[in-house]
């Protein structure tokens, strides 16, 4: 028997098929093969088409049974992992009614802003754990008054991961998840936060009906199992952003247990059961998918803006075949890369300074002894640093960090970036062989409650290697503290 799971990203669409007694990887792969579009009709703007999501979903899944060559009828169970923070809207007929306003859309950043100060810091941080900011709620309220026609024909808004569930069985329904991303749901009430949708004048009733995680959400009805060419019947059990899925993906469940990210910007998600924020505005807090009202388990999420984009835009620069081999060229020079400092932050507004943008910064060359090595080195350390500093961040916001576990890819691989975050946080960064696509089909299994053997089918097929914080920390205490003098003395320009 089998699970299969998706992972709907806003340059492709991922699938994964898992066995499901070991939680063993048969096959992923992901649809196109080029990135797909994302329109963009003005300056900040991103949208994309949910239905094209759909149809990759099916391309993908065709293509995964046959090149796996296993039999369709043996898959029991389907998980979904999806970009957070997207919007869809269908009529009462399931149609979508305009393209997704996805993720990275800035559009209702001041439709946000002004919800805050008018809600108030205290209201918003107590029931939402988070500004409204430029999520889901505040995308409808774009919609709601810029697009009156539009919205006058709304029955459902949803999740992009809500719109492929729909596409399956026909059932429009969503998670405790995927409204926290959308700064939806009110933590002390427990409940959808109808005050915020009564504020900005949004109906009640547009809210899809809530399901459980590791539940049958719904069963797959004759038109998704065509379209998509898995077996009718066979139920949808599991949903959740990409942040979260990929903290479960890497067996991280528990409070002080974190998952990291290193692409193209940086991913910190802190695990805790301590309902409290004060970084509202530079940390988001979203329902983890193991939440219950009797544990009531949240995931701290700080995003760092500017991350790997700094290192592939010094490789493109020095026209480097590699960054295996920048990698080793870092490895000739000292911790502290001889006094060279980087500030990776050329990715636009960081959250995480309150929106500044500070841009990139490369600092302290002597051009009479520093080399390609130099640089490759502290653009690395420079984008350690980055991480330690936001996680300094999170732990003074009550976030335990006991352990980090992170993919086997980016940054993660270079033994100079892991060892400078180990050693500075002082805990080890576990490394796992894994994917958004292959947690969300294990998921399924995840029925049972059984997140023991969960962890341990993970560690036993996916763990590389560990990190340890080296015994001589004092250059890296040193280099970090140089970094943080220069960062300051540009935040305070």
């Amino acid at each position: 028997m089998y699970y299969i799971g998706f992972d709907i990203g806003s340059s492709s669409v991922k699938v994964a098929v898992v066995e499901a007694a070991t939680g063993k990887k048969i096959i992923a792969l992901h649809e196109p093969a080029d990135e797909m579009a994302i329109t963009a009709y003005h300056k900040d703007w991103a949208e994309q088409d949910p239905e094209m999501w759909w149809e990759y979903c099916c391309i993908a899944t065709k293509r995964a049974i046959k090149e796996a060559n296993i039999d369709a009828s043996k898959i029991t169970g389907v998980g979904i992992s999806y970009q957070m923070h997207g919007l869809v809207v269908v009529d009462k007929n399931g149609k979508s009614l305009r393209n997704s306003i996805i993720w990275c859309d800035s559009r209702a950043v001041e439709i946000g802003d002004k919800a805050f100060e008018d809600l108030g810091e205290e209201q918003c941080a107590s029931h939402l754990l988070n500004s409204p900011g430029n999520f889901t709620a505040s995308k409808l309220t774009w919609v709601k008054e810029n697009e009156p026609e539009i919205y006058a024909q709304i029955h459902k808004y949803m999740l992009p991961g809500d719109f492929i569930a729909y596409k399956l069985t026909g059932e429009i329904n969503t998670t405790k998840n995927g409204l926290s991303e959308g700064m939806l749901w009110d933590y002390k009430e427990n409940e959808v936060a109808e005050w915020l949708l009564k504020y900005y004048g949004i109906d009640a009733s547009l809210t899809p009906t809530i399901v459980d995680n590791f539940t049958n959400q719904s069963f797959l009805n004759e038109k998704g199992a065509k379209e998509s060419g898995l077996p009718v019947g066979i139920p949808v059990v599991y949903r959740a952003g990409d942040q979260p899925n990929n903290a479960l993906s890497l067996n991280i469940l528990k409070p002080g247990e974190v998952a990291a990210t290193g692409g193209t910007s940086g991913v910190i998600y802190a695990v805790t059961d301590q309902l409290k924020s004060k970084e509202t505005s530079r940390i988001n807090s979203f329902v983890h998918v193991n939440y219950t009202n009797e544990k009531p388990t949240v995931g701290k999420l700080l995003c760092i803006n500017g991350a790997g984009i700094q290192y592939r835009w010094l490789r493109n620069q020095c026209g480097m075949d590699s960054y295996e081999n920048m990698n080793l060229k870092a490895e000739e020079v000292a911790v502290g890369s001889d006094g060279v400092v980087v500030i990776p932050f050329g990715n636009g507004a960081e959250r995480m300074f309150n929106n500044k943008n500070i841009g990139s910064h490369f600092l302290n060359l002597n051009l009479n002894k520093h080399g390609h090595g130099h640089m490759y080195r502290a653009t690395l350390e420079g984008i350690a640093f980055a991480f330690v500093y936001g996680m300094e961040i999170m732990k003074a916001d009550k976030a335990q960090i006991n352990v980090i576990r992170a993919g086997n890819d980016n940054l993660f691989r270079s033994e100079i970036f892991s060892n400078t975050v180990a050693t500075l946080i002082g805990h080890e960064i576990e490394i796992y062989n894994t994917t958004g696509a292959v947690g969300a089909a294990r998921a399924v299994g995840l029925i049972d409650g059984d997140y023991e053997t969960f962890g341990e089918n993970i560690i036993k097929n996916d763990h590389v290697m560990t990190y340890m914080p080296l015994q001589n920390s004092t250059p890296y205490l040193i280099a970090y503290q140089n970094w943080k003098k220069e960062l300051e003395l540009i935040i305070n320009k």
